[in-house]
């Protein structure tokens, strides 16, 4: 009896994970908008016809790697078009994935694995076959070469086997079924050419052409200057419905610039067809001329409903002056958002309020009931703010004002030990002045940062900025050699195993890895871990908020701004669907209209 009862739990679980009814997507929380049979996306266009040349500027100084998967090298821009991934997501869902190399995956009820099937379909640009080893050689290389970046190992920490079942067939076996966006997210996880890189240095900086599965390949690349990306014609994947209305330039030319002022000037000069504009200033007195008013080049704002993530002013806890969180409280206080915003930027911006900006996630407020329930198990360990007190930004709006400002930094300085001398702030116990410096990689930013250090130097702190080029950026980045420097950090709909990569005590030390701020924090860690293993949308929104307050009341950043719109210009030539998605622009998406010969232009 005993025996038949366990060969039962056996044929369970073996039929359950390796032989589930296969499905042509997966979604993170509730059903698929796109049904089995759907034709293509809804943010594309029957109407988009292939042809011609995009060209587009990227404001940098060089790259010398095709590789963007190693923390070695500046990657050239654009090499998404190379790389493709088991599954596509869908920019008008909230998290949901549709078969691309695997046409279709099993997931069990419960999550604790994955199996993808590929498409017998799928090719490499070579001509070879995708097969099931080259899906593992793409895991284990990503999750194990010391030269892959960190972000993936953190990404998968939760995969504890594989097993290729076929050649076509492979199957992802999980250390818990608590994470439950794991299946989705390996997915994500781009494919390599097993039989190319055992022949290549994956770990090496390299301008080698590398072998490819997407609808682009590299057709010429002068390092500094230019890459030019022609359509693959025999693209495997060019007529699956996710790919409809989509890839429909013949190349794509991104021409390098070193000064924004000098690509802004380029593109007015119809150097290139598509411009996303991130400087207030440009946006309100740049784009005027003759081309705009006759209607040659089109500027335009577009509404997006992602999240907008925190930009901010990034503390690196590394420092010693930066350790205690009533330091970096206070140095918020320096900072005028107000006078910035109107001064600088023309009144465009709204403030960050949350790492979560911009969507349901944000935290604000007082703590719901639900949410009272996730922090009661860390009372202890936080501070009593997080649950009685509404997060607020420092900010010079009437009765406020800057002078009041200053006043309350160098009350919180003055509770953390430090004290004015000689006019300059001094540390009681060891006599270190504060001095620091803002690493930045733009001069657009110097006129943003010179007033906060005006403001600074009231409290008798000596800041400095540093301009580095973009690869010195990278590579200080990367070593987190910096005290203070800008930076965005990114959100989406569906947060998961990427916030281990922000947050977690793991990562706080770990070369190129995303946690910039140096968070070292087992109520964080606890937190990450409970927003992964969300078992539905309630608990994941819940969970999050949690963690927002938490990293609010750490005061790691001094939050910058957002902009709920993206700020486009482009050439009238250009067309785009009736619809936008969710994430707002989606240029691959877009296609030159019809010259007079009927062609594309």
């Amino acid at each position: 009896m005993r025996l038949r009862s366990l060969l039962l739990v056996f044929v369970f679980l073996f039929s359950s994970s390796l032989f589930a009814t296969p499905q042509h997507g997966i979604a993170m929380h509730g059903q698929l908008k796109y049904a089995p049979d759907f034709f293509q996306f809804d943010y594309t266009s029957t109407d988009a016809i292939k042809g011609g040349t995009l060209r587009l500027g990227v404001v940098g100084d060089n790259f010398d790697s095709f590789n963007p998967y190693i923390i070695k090298g500046n990657s050239a821009v654009g090499l998404g078009y190379l790389f493709q991934h088991l599954t596509e997501g869908a920019e008008d869902e909230a998290f949901s994935e549709y078969g691309l190399i695997a046409e279709s995956v099993d997931v069990p009820d419960d999550r604790s694995s994955v199996t993808f099937h590929l498409n017998k379909s799928a090719k490499f640009s070579d001509g070879s076959a995708i097969t099931a080893e080259d899906v593992e050689f793409s895991f284990t290389t990503l999750t194990t070469h010391d030269k892959a970046r960190p972000f993936y190992s953190a990404y998968y920490a939760d995969v504890a086997s594989l097993k290729i079942i076929d050649a076509n067939t492979i199957q992802f076996l999980f250390s818990t079924n608590q994470n439950k966006e794991l299946p989705l997210i390996l997915g994500q996880m781009p494919i390599f050419s097993k039989a190319y890189w055992t022949k290549s240095e994956f770990g090496r900086a390299s301008l080698d052409i590398p072998v490819g599965n997407g609808p682009y390949k590299i057709k010429s690349f002068q390092p500094g200057r230019s890459i030019t990306y022609i359509r693959n014609e025999n693209y495997w994947a060019k007529d699956l419905p996710i790919n409809k209305g989509r890839y429909n330039f013949d190349q794509i030319i991104f021409e390098y610039y070193k000064d924004n002022t000098v690509a802004l000037e380029a593109f007015k000069a119809g150097e290139y067809d598509f411009r996303l504009e991130r400087t207030a200033r440009n946006w309100a007195n740049s784009y005027v001329g003759k081309k705009f008013d006759s209607g040659e080049l089109i500027k335009e704002e577009v509404k997006h409903q992602m999240p907008a993530g925190m930009q901010a002013f990034v503390i690196n806890t590394r420092r010693e002056i930066f350790k205690d969180p009533k330091v970096r409280q206070a140095l918020a206080y320096a900072f005028d958002f107000e006078w910035t915003n109107k001064n600088l930027f023309n009144s465009q911006y709204a403030r960050n309020q949350s790492y979560f900006e911009n969507s349901e996630l944000a935290s604000s407020g007082l703590p719901s009931l639900e949410e009272l329930e996730i922090l009661a198990p860390f009372k202890s360990q936080l501070p009593q703010s997080v649950f009685n007190e509404t997060y607020s930004v420092p900010n010079t709006n009437a009765p406020n004002s800057i002078r009041k400002n200053l006043r309350t930094a160098m009350k919180i300085l003055k509770s953390a030990g430090w004290s004015v001398k000689n006019n300059k702030l001094t540390n009681a116990k060891t006599g270190k002045v504060f001095e620091f410096e803002f690493l930045i990689a733009s001069k657009d930013f110097e006129r943003i940062v010179l007033p906060f250090i005006k403001n600074l130097q009231k409290l008798g702190i000596h800041a400095s900025i540093r301009i580095v080029d973009t690869s010195q950026y990278i590579n200080r980045r990367r070593a987190f050699d910096f005290d203070v420097m800008v930076s965005s950090i990114g959100q989406s709909n569906s947060p998961g195993n990427e916030q281990r990569e922000y947050w977690h005590s793991s990562k706080a030390n770990t070369p190129g890895s995303r946690n910039l701020s140096g968070i070292e924090d087992p109520v964080i860690d606890q937190l990450v871990d409970l927003v992964i293993s969300a078992p539905d949308r309630e608990a994941l929104v819940n969970r999050t908020r949690v963690l927002d307050r938490v990293l609010l009341a750490g005061h790691y950043v001094i939050p910058n701004w957002f902009n709920p719109v993206q700020r486009v210009a482009y050439t009238k030539r250009l067309a785009k669907p009736a619809v936008s998605p969710k994430s707002g622009v989606s240029i691959d998406t877009w296609w030159f209209k019809k010259s007079g010969s009927d062609k594309a232009l």
